[in-house]
């Protein structure tokens, strides 16, 4: 794939004709990024591709793979511990067990919309007298920026700010879906955002172990195409290796300054995954110097919450592949967008909530 010419106004044409000629073994494509999930959903990727060879939405909606119980310890600590939420949107509207963080902001519980870390960062230097408590979510995408933010939390000695975190390591996870019987996944569309960070090389074990062609992919339809086109080139050789066909933003050994914050803020712990349970050093969590900034340590020691799944929501399915969004008995029904039952719904980059938005695309 590496000769086609990716300034050549026809590639999209002759990477589509490549795959509708695809005469290979066949071959079940996860993409583990939500951007991708959503990109594949818009262009409507899936009925292009030829038979035997199909595309599945994995884990990579940061906040879909978040636990029910993370929100519940959220709405918690706005209702009874009286602190403020500082909080990206989509989090605000995923059901806890028995209301979101919007109905809380409702009641007059102090829940703030931030668009980065240094938002909320600001938000507890101008409320010195309450307590900011910002919820981590996400991947190696953005867990760095949170690091920095604890840094300059500590340098400055803003003593009123904490993080809940809920951060996730991105491979443990993609090795458990491969260990999962019900899963049927023999290629990785990689996701091009996670690594721009931790770099295409880091795939490598997962490829060699698991016997699983791996594509590192950008998410214009011609770099999503010319992916899942060098997947079907390694499935029909008979080869299995990692390529990265997103040179532009992605390197070797991704954002080394990037990964050193990461490591010398926070450490991996095991972690709980909606849908895939509990996942040996899966998630990151603060490291001991920054104790005194972690949510957890502040104000839920000792504290029991009770967390239960909504009924009939089959988001962790959806997040495993193993089933469409569309199987989900609340599909499109009682769990639309303007009434989500589950965190695939909700997000921006929820399998739920594209398939559903794109699907009479």
């Amino acid at each position: 794939m590496n000769h086609l010419d990716r300034s050549d106004p026809d590639l999209l044409k002759k990477l589509l004709k490549r795959i509708r000629v695809y005469a290979g073994p066949p071959l079940t494509i996860m993409e583990v990024c939500g951007t991708h999930t959503v990109s594949i959903a818009r262009m409507g990727l899936s009925t292009l591709l030829p038979e035997g060879v199909s595309l599945l939405s994995g884990p990579g909606c940061p906040v879909c793979v978040t636990p029910i119980e993370f929100f519940d310890e959220a709405i918690y600590l706005a209702r009874e511990k009286n602190v403020v939420i500082a909080t990206y949107g989509d989090a605000m509207r995923v059901p806890g067990s028995g209301a979101t963080l919007l109905e809380v902001k409702a009641e007059g519980g102090q829940v703030h919309p931030v668009y980065s870390t240094t938002d909320a960062l600001n938000l507890a230097i101008k409320n010195k007298d309450r307590e900011v408590v910002f919820l981590g979510l996400g991947f190696e995408t953005t867990a760095p920026t949170v690091a920095h933010a604890l840094l300059t939390a500590k340098k400055q000695r803003i003593d009123n700010f904490s993080v809940l975190s809920a951060h996730k390591v991105l491979l443990p996870a993609m090795e458990a879906l491969l260990l999962d019987p019900e899963v049927k996944v023999n290629a990785f569309l990689c996701p091009g955002h996670a690594s721009m960070v931790l770099g295409w090389r880091c795939y490598e074990e997962l490829a060699s172990k698991y016997g699983v062609p791996s594509v590192v992919a950008g998410f214009e339809p011609h770099e999503i195409l010319l992916g899942i086109n060098m997947l079907l080139a390694q499935a029909k050789s008979g080869g299995v290796h990692v390529e990265n066909a997103y040179p532009k933003a992605v390197s070797e050994y991704g954002n080394t300054a990037a990964l050193d914050i990461l490591g010398g803020v926070f450490k991996k712990v095991d972690s709980n995954w909606r849908g895939l349970g509990l996942i040996p050093g899966s998630g990151y969590d603060l490291a001991d110097d920054f104790a005194k900034y972690d949510a957890r340590e502040k104000f839920l020691k000792g504290v029991e919450i009770i967390s239960a799944e909504p009924a009939g929501c089959r988001c962790a399915d959806v997040l495993r592949g193993v089933i469409p969004p569309a199987k989900c008995p609340l599909f499109a029904s009682r769990c639309n967008p303007k009434a989500p039952v589950g965190a695939c719904m909700v997000s921006s980059e929820g399998a739920c909530g594209a398939h559903y938005r794109y699907r009479e695309a």
